[in-house]
């Protein structure tokens, strides 16, 4: 249960349609939800990259989240890093 609780920081990169359907929006939605922070950013190359901080568990269900069948456009896969929290985050913004 204590690892639950480790505070994490979660890279994600979202493939598929996922530009100018509102995804980052949606996505900014439920990080803020988990209480999470970080940013979702538009690449050139039309993924998302999404970063957040905070509980595993939350970043965890977040990315569900990204996964699931819920979100707006298409994601056809999610690739996830896993590291140590940076810090120095202030809300989740989308950019």
């Amino acid at each position: 249960m204590a690892d639950e609780q480790e505070t994490v920081r979660l890279t994600a990169w979202v493939h598929g349609m996922v530009q100018g359907v509102g995804f980052r929006w949606w996505t900014r939605s439920r990080a803020l939800e988990l209480g999470l922070v970080g940013s979702a950013t538009n690449l050139r190359d039309g993924r998302v990259e999404v970063v957040a901080e905070g509980p595993k568990n939350n970043c965890e269900r977040l990315l569900a989240a990204l996964r699931s069948d819920t979100s707006p456009g298409r994601v056809d896969h999610v690739a996830e890093r896993w590291s140590a929290p940076r810090g120095g985050l202030q809300g989740f913004v989308e950019r």
